[in-house]
């Protein structure tokens, strides 16, 4: 075998670079998995206090006003090209959940909580170090 057929084998079976998460970001990322579980799925606000500090929150009512905002501006700019919200709101008077017309007027999205879930986590995001330091508070306790 000559060398750059070598070389090329040896590039060809490289392996990526193993990913380092600090234990600090696997614990921001599963305090923010939870967190949007709580604030989608669940539907409840989301309230982090440290010692001696204001709460802060997220709650139900800033989701569905940013996921207003959002489909407002989809259909500002002509993003949707179905009767979606006619359709939703046909299903809704009819006591049926239309998940189609839901994904229609978000938009796409590959989180695991949808195109609400990535709403959440960006209101979330700037809570999860104080919450993750209330939590080692709590826990010092």
């Amino acid at each position: 075998m000559n060398a750059t057929a070598l070389a090329q084998s040896e590039f060809d079976n490289r392996l990526p670079p193993p990913v380092s998460e600090s234990p600090l970001e696997l614990a921001r990322a599963e305090w923010l998995y939870n967190a949007v579980e709580q604030l989608v799925k669940l539907g409840c606000d989301v309230k982090v206090q440290r010692r001696l500090r204001k709460p802060q929150a997220v709650t139900v009512a800033q989701l569905a006003l940013a996921a207003d905002e959002l489909v407002n501006a989809r259909q500002a700019s002509c993003e949707v090209g179905t009767p979606a919200l006619g359709w939703l709101l046909i299903a809704n008077n009819s006591g049926r959940a239309d998940k189609v017309s839901t994904a229609e007027l978000l938009g796409h999205s590959d989180h695991p909580f949808g195109k609400l879930g990535e709403i959440a986590e960006a209101l979330l995001r700037p809570l999860a170090d104080d919450a993750l330091g209330a939590q080692a508070e709590d826990d010092e306790l």
